[in-house]
């Protein structure tokens, strides 16, 4: 280990700033956050730049004139940021001769001190270093992390602080606190927080120190959208909970993909449906998610596409809400969405399409009982989840209440996976392509002018 990691104090500290620049800029802003005093130096100083550092808040100062030794003098900190290969090796001779730390932009070999990639989310700050072998590495590994720690921890670690003297009040030993602490990180009290509830999540805390007892872990319910098949396309939310999870009940649209997200040690449990087959009947889902709530698990409820969308999230819900179980709903991106975008469909389009609707295949009793009329217009885009076996009675159906024969029509196989098939015809023709097809479900239908942009702005290959 090259570098030895710190955290530095510069708060009311003047730091040397040499260079006016875009990379003096980048420094100097890094510097004000913590609170410092900047000085820069340089003939020519970027005006932003000045402005940053003049500002009230930070005080500083700027010398628009070449170096000089004598600026390093009150100085705690110096960073040197110009193209000038023998000023930037003279200043860092001198700075070291003072033992002033000292960090030259893009010249390890000339630094005392190195700038981490940093996410902040203070006061959580994380620090990422490949000791100036690779700065970009480095920020592509602090991106990765982005998708892990989300902003409210910050809002968390405050409120921890908060109750620090009280904990350690109320707990005599390191281990109770150490206890009392994990079940907070964990549980009830930092799901509020994350979930912008601080105020609900600090009346709690209060509660848990006052009446340990009460800390016991409660069940919540995560109702998930996991999106129609592509694990980037989850939301940084919907990963987080998949993360933390005791039991996972998942329906059979769930790619194995993103079901692979999953915490490894969660109990999963298959309670997939598919058209005329329950695995489970959607009561005892219900009941399901209630009862392993109230055994104090942590359930996620994932399904494909968004929960609210066709999905019969809403069902599931009443009765958490009629039990008194909490929930939170993370959406996912719609199968019309996402497969529309994948087979390079947009669903609105000026010269196209200026409303879109999204109407299931089936109903409750496995009919297809529509208002045919309402889908039936000039510019506008159907799309139809839950189709395929329906195809013929919707095609049929849309030609007798007056949609042309020829209007465009797309059938989508698993969009967005790597079994992404698109069928492209018109009300007169797809049923006999498709007959030609070897088809599984999931598939999605979209009708309108819209499909005609496939073959133009089609990406994502078969």
């Amino acid at each position: 280990m090259q570098f030895l990691p710190i955290f530095f104090d510069v708060n009311n500290s003047t730091c040397l700033v040499i260079g006016g620049g875009e990379v003096a800029l980048r420094k100097s802003r890094l510097l004000v956050k913590t609170g410092a005093r900047v000085v820069v130096v340089a003939p020519h100083i970027n005006q932003e730049l000045a402005d940053l550092v003049c500002t009230a808040d930070v005080a500083g100062e700027v010398k628009e004139r070449a170096y000089q030794s004598a600026d390093l003098a009150g100085a705690t900190l110096v960073v040197v940021a110009t193209d000038d290969a023998s000023l930037n090796k003279q200043v860092s001779v001198e700075a070291k001769a003072q033992n002033i730390p000292i960090n030259v932009a893009d010249q390890p070999e000339l630094c005392s001190f190195i700038f981490p990639s940093i996410l902040d989310r203070s006061p959580i700050v994380v620090a990422i270093s490949s000791g100036g072998a690779s700065p970009v590495l480095a920020r592509q590994l602090r991106a990765r992390l982005e998708t892990l720690i989300p902003a409210g921890y910050g809002k968390l670690a405050q409120l921890l602080g908060k109750f620090r003297a009280p904990v350690k009040k109320r707990f005599k030993t390191i281990g109770q606190r150490r206890a009392f602490w994990e079940k907070v990180t964990s549980g009830a009290v930092a799901e509020l927080v994350l979930t912008d509830r601080s105020t609900e999540a600090e009346t709690m805390l209060q509660q848990w120190i006052d009446n340990p007892e009460t800390a016991e872990q409660s069940g919540e319910v995560y109702l998930v959208g996991g999106g129609p098949g592509d694990p980037d396309l989850l939301t940084f939310k919907a990963l987080r909970l998949m993360q933390q999870a005791d039991v996972v009940l998942y329906d059979r649209l769930v790619s194995p993909e993103v079901l692979a997200l999953v915490r490894k040690d969660a109990e999963q449990i298959n309670v997939g449906k598919a058209r005329d087959k329950h695995t489970v009947p959607q009561g005892d889902i219900n009941e399901m998610l209630i009862s392993l709530a109230k055994q104090g698990k942590k359930v996620l409820r994932l399904k494909g596409g968004d929960p609210f969308i066709f999905g019969r999230g809403g069902e599931e819900l009443e009765g958490l809400a009629d039990a008194a179980i909490p929930f939170q709903v993370v959406p996912g991106i719609t199968a019309a969405s996402g497969c529309a975008a994948y087979a390079g469909i947009p669903l609105t389009h000026r010269e196209y399409a200026q409303s879109v609707q999204f109407v299931t295949g089936h109903l409750k009793n496995n009919s297809i009982d529509l208002n045919w009329d309402e889908l039936v217009h000039d510019n506008h885009t159907v799309v139809f989840y839950m189709g395929l076996i329906g195809l013929p009675h919707i095609c049929q159906k849309l030609i007798e209440h007056g949609q042309t024969p020829s209007t465009p029509v797309a059938l989508v196989q698993k969009g967005t996976t790597a079994e992404q098939k698109v069928i492209i015809g018109t009300l007169k023709t797809i049923v006999e392509l498709v007959a030609g097809e070897v088809v599984r479900p999931p598939t999605l239908i979209i009708v309108g002018g819209v499909v005609n942009l496939s073959s133009k702005l089609a990406w994502y290959g078969e």
